[in-house]
């Protein structure tokens, strides 16, 4: 199965038919006119209405680990009794407890989760450092959910199920998107709209390292790609093209001419807002601190990432920033095969590039306002198929920043072991704490109302609680 990023849908033809600006118009009316219109129609009719009011600077940054972590090897179980059902369960990949961090909780932990302990991978060990330090926090069994749903209701069908589970790119665009209409807009994006008024330039309000990808899909923005280098340019319109100085202006003539057609002045438009946008971060990240890369950390795609996010933030006064939000990637987590090899190096890289993210934010004096958090398609089976783990459904995950309520654990840890409450087979989990729970708790604290938080997230309204408290 690929474990690509997914890729933002293309939009239906028919919605190339009329401007922007006279499609909102059409939105409005219909609204005044209390006709009952598409959600995305009635988001982008009352988006300026219900735009939020920033006064100061945050932001989010999402860490989307492709392929699908391996959550129980990332925080194991460490209790006797779970920790040997554990092994019982997984004992060719299973970790040996010698090479486990026990965490040390600052709360009495209930339910399901009392009297329970759990470890780190040692390779996660700046995370320990974290934890300890009280702004890293651990979320478990989060997943795609359109309601709550129990082992008896998935195996009647008896509630509606997230499409395609157990699918990489499905589950990827699903989680990324959480929402009714499928994967066309995503959740980041959907917040940048309620947001973009608030910052000088828009264009920069969401951000991409990670590619085209659902999550930063709104009605009004769209991920700003960036590379590991800074803002990337279009090419040839600069220097040399074709052995010619005098061609880069002839083909910035040529694509900068409007024309009368409505692709052609899109193209035009989406070509000058480029270029600006190119031209302003690269004044911007001139004028501000770098964050040079250690020598270790040379090789990490993800600490390459983090330091040009590093470097937006850095710049958020230059470029008139208010509310942010980042996309960053680290792939290969779908570990079928050679998962003790594999998973390992990948969790170094990780936590390695989130404590080098954090000394980066602490310089700054940000480290309040910035809260990271991380994704992935879904988690894996409990049970191996010899030398990795398959497709499954919940994970835990890790939320950093100092406005998080950290070294402590929020949700439901499952049973440990089979055939339970918990799992669908293979010790496939099922999420008792779903996606949009966690968002809306991350929105709510980036300045999202309760009134507007169906506008981020369409289906919160399904569930009892929407905010889970992991955040100050």
């Amino acid at each position: 199965m690929k474990n690509n990023p997914p890729s933002v849908n293309a939009p239906n033809v028919h919605t190339m038919k009329c401007s922007k600006r006279e499609f909102l118009a059409m939105a409005a009316k219909l609204s005044g006119a209390g006709v009952a219109a598409p959600f995305a129609l009635n988001l982008a009719g009352i988006g300026a209405a219900a735009a939020q009011t920033a006064n100061d600077y945050k932001a989010l940054v999402c860490v989307f680990l492709y392929g699908a972590n391996d959550h129980n090897n990332t925080i194991v179980t460490f209790d006797t009794a779970s920790f040997n059902a554990y092994t019982s369960a997984r004992s060719s990949i299973s970790l040996p407890r010698a090479d486990l961090i026990a965490l040390t909780p600052t709360v009495a932990l209930s339910g399901n989760n009392q009297g329970r302990q759990f470890a780190l991978a040692k390779e996660l060990a700046p995370l320990k450092t974290m934890w300890d330090q009280g702004k890293l926090a651990i979320l478990a069994n989060v997943g795609p959910l359109i309601v709550p749903t129990t082992k008896a209701q998935y195996s009647n069908l008896s509630v509606p199920l997230p499409p395609k589970l157990f699918s990489h790119n499905d589950q990827q665009a699903t989680w990324q998107a959480s929402s009714p209409e499928g994967a066309r807009l995503g959740w980041g994006g959907r917040l940048g709209d309620l947001f973009a008024s608030q910052n000088a330039n828009p264009v920069f309000t969401c951000n991409s390292l990670a590619g085209s990808a659902v999550f930063l899909a709104g009605n009004t923005v769209a991920g700003y790609q960036l590379g590991t280098s800074g803002s990337v340019a279009i090419a040839g319109l600069g220097g040399n093209l074709f052995g010619s100085t005098a061609a880069p202006a002839l083909m910035r003539a040529i694509i900068n001419e409007a024309g009368t057609h409505l692709l052609s002045r899109d193209v035009a438009a989406t070509t000058a807002r480029s270029t600006k946008a190119d031209q302003e971060l690269s004044a911007a990240f001139a004028a501000n601190p770098d964050f040079p890369i250690p020598a270790s950390l040379t090789t990490n795609a993800l600490a390459a990432q983090l330091r040009i996010v590093s470097r937006m933030i850095a710049s958020r006064t230059t470029l008139g920033a208010k509310r942010q939000i980042f996309l960053v990637s680290l792939n290969g987590f779908d570990t079928h095969d050679d998962q003790l090899q594999t998973q390992p190096i990948l969790h170094a890289q990780l936590a390695s590039a989130l404590a080098y993210f954090d000394q980066n934010l602490q310089s700054m004096n940000v480290a309040n306002s910035v809260t990271t958090f991380t994704a992935s398609d879904f988690g894996r089976t409990l049970t191996s198929n010899g030398d990795g783990s398959d497709h499954g459904w919940g994970s835990h995950h890790f939320i950093m920043g100092g406005a998080v309520k950290g070294g402590q654990y929020y949700g439901s840890f499952p049973v440990m072991g089979l055939n339970n409450i918990d799992e669908v087979g293979s010790g496939r989990l099922i999420p008792t704490t779903a996606v949009d729970q966690y968002a809306a708790t991350l929105a709510n604290w980036f300045g999202v109302s309760n009134t507007d938080m169906a506008m981020v997230l369409p289906n919160i309204g399904n569930f009892s609680s929407r905010n889970l408290g992991f955040m100050v």
